[in-house]
């Protein structure tokens, strides 16, 4: 059975979690716990590309903050 993950013609969602990191989630599945829907829905594609607009930075944030503080 196919990845739900690797379907070209289904529907996404762009997740992301406390620490700002982002996934491409099949639309029809409810998001795991601590992670929320942000951006786009639709397309494979669109959602791919909206995350790699958006999060430039793949450090958690977590980490972002000790570097920086």
């Amino acid at each position: 059975m196919p990845s739900p993950f690797d379907d070209k013609n289904g529907e996404f969602m762009v997740l992301v979690n406390e620490e700002g990191q982002h996934s491409l989630w099949p639309a029809f599945r409810q998001p795991p716990e601590g992670w929320s829907a942000v951006g786009p829905r639709g397309a494979r594609q669109l959602c791919i590309d909206w995350i790699e607009l958006h999060w430039t930075d793949i450090r958690p944030a977590s980490i972002q903050r000790v570097e920086v503080g």
